[in-house]
């Protein structure tokens, strides 16, 4: 490996992890500001995390998490701020468990049908945006948000008893019908009375495989990146931008229609009126702790869950739970800042570097010049 690829290699470790760093301090701060003891505070979080239940909890919530970050990073890569991201997933959710809630097929059939269901209203909810950008320069983000609300009020208005939802009578609660068993997605069975692993974070890893080989080893894929980076450039080099912006926000809605499917398949196997709400935003923020890297979203994912069985904990032991969420944010905000700083170390590093290169170069033209 070249030195240049190495240097390349640290520079990309060292932000995340100044970043988490950093973080942690302002934690610490922040918990000693309150009169509570912070080693203490992260101690308990790190011995509860590692427990079996909680590695459990961990990875089937990084499974969500997984997929909302992918949702969105393949907006970012086009330099679009899909915000919309928590509602197209609810209501992908939503037409998905009615719809599977309304057939009897066997599993083979009906679970794809669910799945497919899904995926394709998530496209076509993102789709407006991507429409109203291209044809009347709505910003994505403006527009985004407009749909999560009505997403919200759409579902409202579908889900009681006599339209898309059945009222239990036992529990006075309003949901779709429930799945039939068949359409269960399996379980990885972890032994003991342990709840076991979703299945479907098979399916997370093979959607992030996708999202690796289609963003980084097609020639779509440069394309979209090459909007993303210089709109001008791209369409000077015969890219149809046009057609590439609401491509890129069909595909992150597509995406985002899958984040719903662990909890619909694995767990619940029905929607509710409780259905989990935010996801989309935390999507957001692991997706920019994760750098848009698939690899790095696993492992942002996989942080956001810790965080959150950890803050479970926290509240046993006498501390705020909400410490956790400013730990969150404050990991977010120390990501972006260490990104920048890196990026700018990189680039002034590489000016450097181009430098000495043309020096020497300069110097032997000279030396050759002098020998003539």
């Amino acid at each position: 490996m070249k030195k240049f690829d190495k240097e390349r290699v640290l520079l990309a470790i060292a932000a995340p992890v100044l970043a988490l760093i950093a973080a942690f301090a302002l934690t610490a701060l922040v918990l000693l500001a309150t009169g509570k003891e912070p080693f203490s505070a992260f101690g308990v979080m790190f011995e509860y995390g590692a427990k079996s239940d909680s590695q459990v909890y961990i990875l089937n919530k990084a499974t969500t998490y997984y997929l909302a970050g992918l949702a969105v990073a393949i907006g970012f890569r086009m330099n679009l701020f899909n915000i919309g991201v928590d509602g197209q997933y609810r209501l992908s959710a939503f037409f998905a468990a009615a719809a599977g809630g309304a057939m009897d097929l066997p599993g083979l059939v009906q679970i794809p049908l669910i799945i497919l269901v899904a995926m394709l209203v998530g496209a076509m909810w993102a789709s407006i945006a991507g429409l109203l950008k291209v044809y009347r320069g709505v910003s994505e983000v403006i527009s985004t948000i407009m749909l999560n609300s009505l997403a919200t009020a759409f579902i409202s208005y579908l889900l009681v008893d006599g339209k898309l939802g059945v009222l239990d009578p036992d529990t006075n609660i309003v949901s779709t019908e429930p799945l039939p068993a068949s359409s269960h997605f399996f379980t990885i069975p972890t032994g003991g009375d342990l709840d076991p692993v979703w299945g479907f974070i098979v399916v997370a890893v093979l959607a992030g495989l996708a999202f690796w080989f289609v963003l980084g080893r097609t020639r779509f894929g440069f394309d979209l990146r090459s909007v993303g980076r210089s709109e001008p450039a791209a369409q000077a080099s015969g890219v149809n931008v046009k057609r590439m912006v609401v491509t890129s926000m069909v595909l992150s809605g597509a995406m985002a229609g899958l984040v719903g499917m662990p909890t619909v398949l694995n767990d619940t196997h029905q929607f509710t009126a409780d259905f989990p709400l935010g996801v989309g935003f935390t999507g957001i923020a692991v997706a920019l702790l994760g750098r848009n890297n698939p690899v790095g979203i696993a492992l942002g994912a996989l942080l956001w869950g810790f965080l959150e069985r950890g803050a479970n904990r926290l509240e046993f032991e006498g501390y705020d739970k909400e410490i956790v969420g400013v730990m969150q944010g404050v990991i977010v905000l120390c990501v972006v800042i260490a990104y920048e700083l890196v990026r700018r170390y990189g680039t002034k590093r590489q000016q450097q570097r181009v430098g000495a290169e043309l020096a020497a170069q300069t110097v032997n033209l000279t030396k050759r010049e002098v020998a003539k």
